[in-house]
């Protein structure tokens, strides 16, 4: 799995060499297969990215006062395209759609760096691992740089045994209010993902990774109560908006309920507190009600920002019951310690579930 970029191919092309000729293009409302890479400061780029996805690669040489580029070409579709200032000897770093169904990651180094194309390799080391070693570059002012989590999330080899054991001991499913086993179906959907780690707060605290844990264990807790559950995602990839909002139109799901992290945004340490939005109707107001209560009550001294009306896109374009829950501020002094702690997000998780539950019993 190894694939070298090739001056000689740099020649015949003119301005950049592929080095990888079996890409295939998706739909263009398919998500990104780029979950998570990073840059060390050693060199060495490493990448995350769906099992068996297919890469091209390309290298073109500094010219025009322009530094050497070297871009990968992924499988789906960005949601969010972005610039990252570099340092040292990386000028920047930029993530794009270049045509529909394509993401594009593009490093930019500086004019004076110097790059061997033939000592470039692109190297798959397993079905969703890849690095790629840039040799020799000046370490003066680098800085490692990255998004997304190259390791698999946290959660998803979770089993029941796990989360039966979960303290402090309130915190059980047995616990959980009753419903009718069967009945409902409930989509759950973790916001952001892959490279768009959403808000990135104290310590680097990053809302994708907080939103996807609790999401995973609400919907072993939901299960466990005989809901019927549907993820939006299941681990660290990119999903535009749209497909979040059809899955749970598609199923006719009894309520959608979006997790977030919330973000200051001039990160201000002295704001903190936890509010839950709805779109409309008296059920969606119920649904935020409930659930904004619960999670109040795992959250001492968080203050109550209260259940609001919002127009964000997944609650509006939902057909049933839809609320969008902001679990405390990334930035804050008081609320950032407390997402950045597993123990807290499960409780989150268990608040959360309670307040669906108590809405689903009081729902038809």
């Amino acid at each position: 799995m190894s694939l070298a970029l090739s001056r000689r191919i740099v020649v015949l092309l003119a301005s950049f060499s592929p080095i990888a000729l079996f890409f295939f293009a998706l739909p263009s409302w398919a998500a990104s297969s780029l979950a998570a890479w990073y840059l060390s400061r050693d060199g060495l780029l490493q990448l995350r990215t769906s099992k068996n996805s297919h890469l091209e690669a390309f290298y073109q040489p500094a010219g025009d006062g322009k530094g050497a580029r070297v871009w990968i070409d992924f499988q789906g579709e960005l949601v969010r395209p972005r610039s990252l200032e570099g340092s040292g000897p990386v000028r920047e770093i930029r993530l794009g759609k270049p045509s529909p169904g394509l993401t594009r990651f593009v490093i930019e180094f500086q004019p004076y760096v110097n790059l061997d194309p033939e000592k470039l390799k692109l190297i798959g080391t397993s079905s969703d691992r890849w690095q790629l070693k840039f040799d020799n570059l000046p370490k003066n002012g680098f800085r490692s740089i990255g998004e997304g989590d190259l390791t698999s999330p946290p959660l998803a080899r979770l089993n029941k045994q796990k989360f039966n054991s979960f303290s402090p001991t309130p915190f059980v499913v047995s616990k959980l209010p009753d419903v009718s086993r069967g009945r409902y179906l409930v989509v759950i959907d973790p916001g952001h993902g892959g490279p768009d780690p959403g808000a990135v707060g104290i310590g680097g605290l990053r809302e994708s990774d907080i939103v996807l844990e609790i999401s995973l264990q609400l919907a072993e807790l939901l299960r466990a109560k005989g809901v019927k559950v549907r993820l939006t995602r299941k681990s660290e990839i990119d999903l535009d908006l749209p497909p979040r909002v059809a899955i749970a139109n598609r199923l006719r799901a009894n309520a959608f309920v979006s997790i977030h992290a919330n973000a200051s945004s001039r990160n201000w340490e002295d704001v903190n507190g936890i509010e839950t939005f709805y779109f409309s109707g008296v059920k969606g107001n119920q649904l935020a009600s409930k659930i904004q209560e619960q999670v109040l009550e795992v959250s001492p001294r968080s203050p109550n920002r209260g259940v609001r009306k919002g127009r964000f896109f997944v609650i509006r374009r939902t057909t049933m019951p839809a609320v969008l829950v902001e679990t405390g501020f990334v930035t804050g002094r008081l609320d950032a310690p407390r997402l950045a702690d597993s123990k807290h997000r499960r409780r989150l998780a268990f608040a959360i579930a309670t307040g669906i539950l108590k809405y689903l019993q009081g729902s038809i």
